[in-house]
């Protein structure tokens, strides 16, 4: 487990790195400009961070399942090896599937008013500012969010078989016991998936919204969960907060 948040960790250290500094020159210092090769690495680093910590959620998922259903099992199923050949798996698939974005994007000729959505960048802002002809980047950046789409339907799946095994169990204090272990991870994937598909419907649905909405909604999915993800880890899991609690209040001797 701890193997898993240490991914969800860089995951979303990574997020917020990535806006950082567009996020912080645009609020803080007014600086309205950033260079198109800065702008396509920046929106490399995000989709590549964004679609690391679905693939975290879902494999996070799946080890909530294996904990629930085969107790006894756990630690022979998830290996260290195994968690850690898992890690390097999805990075390299998440690194081959991003990495064609810039480049999509650097073929395209752009008009002379380049300005952006939101307070960083995205591939389906950029692309919609091109005066050439995008419908590769339109398909190809459909291809690239299925992937986080098909990581959402695979943790509703593992919850439905984790529903099944929870409902099995005969004392419903154990069955609470039970759940109360995914209640960390619940939380986690509804802070990542609740303002991602909020940013996403408002950018493709509801062009007649104020544009601070937009820019709002867009830096609330990469604040929150870099924020939240600590806390809610912090507060659920006991050896996590006894370490915390040791590092600031340490005993009196």
């Amino acid at each position: 487990m701890y193997y898993f948040l240490s991914m969800l960790s860089i995951s979303d250290l990574g997020l917020s790195l990535s806006s950082l500094p567009t996020t912080l020159g645009l609020f803080l210092f007014g600086i309205q400009e950033i260079h198109a090769a800065a702008c396509f690495s920046q929106e490399f680093f995000i989709h590549l961070f964004t679609v690391t910590e679905a693939s975290v959620l879902s494999v996070m998922a799946f080890d909530r399942y294996v904990a629930i259903h085969n107790p006894l099992r756990y630690s022979t199923i998830l290996t260290s090896p195994r968690v850690i050949k898992t890690g390097v798996f999805l990075t390299s698939k998440n690194v081959l599937l991003i990495l064609p974005l810039p480049f999509l994007l650097q073929r395209l000729t752009y008009c002379h008013q380049n300005l952006l959505s939101h307070s960083y960048c995205l591939h389906q802002d950029v692309m919609k500012l091109a005066c050439s002809d995008n419908r590769v980047n339109v398909v190809y950046g459909l291809f690239a969010a299925l992937s986080t789409v098909l990581d959402l339907v695979f943790i509703i799946f593992s919850y439905i078989m984790i529903l099944r095994t929870v409902l099995g169990i005969a004392t419903q204090r154990e069955q609470f016991k039970a759940l109360n272990t995914c209640i960390s991870h619940i939380c986690a994937v509804l802070i990542f998936y609740v303002p991602m598909l909020s940013a996403a419907i408002l950018h493709h649905f509801a062009r007649d919204v104020s544009p601070m909405i937009h820019v709002l909604t867009a830096d609330i999915f990469l604040l929150v969960p870099p924020l939240m993800n600590p806390i809610v880890y912090c507060v659920k899991t006991r050896q996590i907060w006894e370490k915390v609690v040791g590092k600031f209040c340490p005993k009196i001797s």
